[in-house]
């Protein structure tokens, strides 16, 4: 049995790191993903994890599954393709940490799962099962999650989903929210960014998103809203959690999934779901806001990724 297993993609972040003897840009290999991200997050917490996804076999691919590895997830339903290249993602960095990104997936690994690849004891042996969205952006992956989703909630998991709306990898916007939105009527947690709310709900406004996902079958959502912190929401209670600052924001990427990840990891060592209240939720909330503030203190998502006694000594500082 797992506490957390999470299927989506595994990719490379290129990210830019300064300029060259010869006047040109450089760029840092940094292992990353959103879904990568979430699970090395609980797993560097001690929550006990795997991972379901595609690489290529090749040079990237293998850095993935070794950093993976090294981080304590089980890379047993990690598929080495033969035929596709790992993806790539360019995070050009600004001045406050913000990032753009180009990427190289036409196609990538990760958008090439198959629903026969995966192993269908991991959607059994799990207590939470979660995904994000850009497995949903192109076929055969998009089959393989709805195909995941539905079984691991038929088995009795406890299902989370992260959206992560990157523009570029849709046909269009309209293509994105209607595939982004499929997957909400199985999910029990939701967590998305106050730049997604209009993508994912009918509402701009953070509370109004909770209030939608709270009414269309999710028992907690979450709203992040960067350095201010989190808006959560349960049971009918709406309550905005604020963040840490933190001295320096050096990378961003990552801090969305650092958060998640971290709650995720409470969820998992408090109450059983159907026993939580908010003042227990609110805490959570708030251990994440400190992973999240930590992981942009760092360039790269998953080196970025906080320890317990790094997050406990960021709360007791406020």
């Amino acid at each position: 049995m797992f506490d957390l297993v999470a299927l989506g993609e595994l990719l490379i972040d290129f990210t830019e790191i300064g300029i060259s003897q010869n006047n040109q840009r450089l760029f840092e290999q940094n292992p990353g993903g959103a879904v990568a991200n979430v699970v090395c997050a609980a797993s560097r917490l001690g929550i006990k994890t795997a991972f379901i996804g595609k690489v290529g076999k090749d040079m990237h691919g293998a850095f993935l599954a070794s950093t993976l590895q090294d981080m304590g997830v089980n890379i047993d339903n990690l598929i080495l393709s033969e035929t596709e290249f790992t993806t790539l993602a360019f995070v050009a960095l600004q001045k406050n940490g913000e990032r753009a990104f180009s990427f190289a997936r036409k196609p990538g690994a990760d958008t090439c799962l198959k629903v026969e690849e995966i192993k269908a004891e991991l959607l059994s042996q799990c207590k939470i099962f979660h995904v994000g969205s850009l497995s949903m952006t192109d076929e055969p992956a998009r089959e393989a999650t709805i195909h995941a989703v539905k079984t691991a909630k038929d088995r009795g998991a406890i299902i989370s989903y992260d959206p992560n709306y990157r523009r570029m990898l849709w046909k269009s916007k309209s293509d994105a929210m209607d595939h982004m939105r499929s997957l909400l009527p199985y999910a029990d947690m939701v967590k998305i960014s106050d730049e997604e709310t209009g993508i994912l709900t009918d509402h701009d406004d953070p509370e109004q998103a909770l209030r939608y996902f709270l009414s269309n079958g999710a028992r907690i959502a979450i709203v992040t809203l960067g350095e201010r912190g989190a808006m959560l929401g349960y049971d009918g209670i709406y309550t905005e959690i604020p963040g840490f600052k933190v001295p320096e924001v050096v990378d961003t990427t990552g801090a969305g999934d650092a958060f998640w990840g971290a709650f995720l990891s409470r969820i998992l060592r408090g109450s059983p779901i159907n026993a939580l209240n908010i003042d227990m939720l609110t805490e959570y909330v708030r251990f994440s806001n400190a992973a999240a503030a930590l992981c942009v203190t760092k360039r790269g998502a998953i080196p970025s990724m906080p320890t317990e006694e790094e997050i406990r000594n960021l709360i007791k500082k406020w």
